[in-house]
C-alpha cells in the first residue's frame, strides 16, 4: 500500500483518458506545490458519491483512478492542469485531509487482454460511436463518435468506457471490472440504455441531461 494524494470529483477518470481540472482552492494547491516536484506528479481521483466538490466533507466512492500531470498552465484566478488516468487503485483508509486530502491505496490488477475479446470490443466500439452520434443531436458531446482509439486494446476498452455518453453512476461501475469480458459486457448494457433513452418519444435536452445525472 502507499499513500497518495486525493483529489475528489463530481466525475470519473478512466484509464488511458485525459482530465482538465481547473484548480482554485488552497487544499489542492498546496497538494500541487508537494507533488509537482515528483516523477512523475501524480494523485488519486476518486467519484464524489454525496456532497460537494468544493470546502471538503463529501462521501467519496472507493474505486479510482491515478492520474498524472502533463501539463500545468496558471491564469488569474486558478491553476490549470491536464493529467492522463493511469492505473486503477482502490482506497484502503482515509487519512486526515489536513492539508490536502490523502489516502492510502492499493493498486487494481490491469485488465489482461486475448484476441477472443475481439468481437465483443467491435461490439463495443460500434455501439459507442452509434450513441455518441445520436447524443450530439441533444447535448453537445465531449467526444465525438470517430474519436481515434489507442492501438493496445485494454487502453482502448478504458477509452470506450470514457467517451460512452453515460452518467458517472454507470462509470463507476464500469471502472470497478474485473476482467474485458465484464468491461465490455456492462459497457454495452448500459450505452445501449442510453440509447434506449434517446429513442424516447419527446425527449428534449434537459430530459437527457438529467437522465444521465440520474445515473
Amino acid at each position: 500500500m502507499t499513500v497518495l494524494p486525493m483529489f475528489p470529483l463530481g466525475s470519473v477518470l478512466f484509464p488511458a483518458m485525459p482530465t482538465a481540472l481547473r484548480v482554485f482552492e488552497e487544499r489542492y494547491i498546496v497538494m500541487l506545490s508537494t507533488i509537482l516536484g515528483d516523477e512523475p506528479p501524480e494523485f488519486g481521483i476518486v467519484l464524489i458519491e454525496r456532497g460537494s466538490e468544493v470546502g471538503g466533507g463529501e462521501h467519496r466512492f472507493a474505486i479510482g483512478t491515478v492520474a498524472q500531470i502533463t501539463r500545468v498552465e496558471t491564469s488569474e484566478g486558478f491553476i490549470g492542469l491536464i493529467a492522463q488516468g493511469d492505473r486503477r487503485i482502490e482506497i484502503v483508509n482515509w487519512l486526515d485531509d489536513d492539508p490536502y486530502p490523502r489516502a492510502e491505496v492499493r493498486e487494481v490488477a490491469e485488465l489482461v487482454w486475448s484476441d477472443e475479446h475481439r468481437p465483443l470490443f467491435e461490439r463495443a466500439e460500434q455501439l459507442v460511436r452509434r450513441t455518441i452520434s445520436l447524443a450530439s443531436e441533444f447535448v453537445e458531446q465531449q467526444w465525438p463518435a470517430d474519436i481515434e482509439l489507442s492501438d493496445d486494446p485494454v487502453e482502448a476498452c478504458w477509452q470506450l468506457a470514457g467517451v460512452s455518453p453515460l452518467g458517472p453512476l454507470d462509470q463507476v461501475h464500469l471502472l470497478r471490472s474485473g476482467t474485458v469480458v465484464e468491461l465490455l459486457s456492462a459497457l454495452i448494457e448500459a450505452t445501449e440504455g442510453a440509447a434506449e433513452m434517446l429513442a424516447m418519444p419527446g425527449l428534449d435536452d434537459d430530459d437527457f441531461s438529467a437522465l444521465l445525472d440520474d445515473e
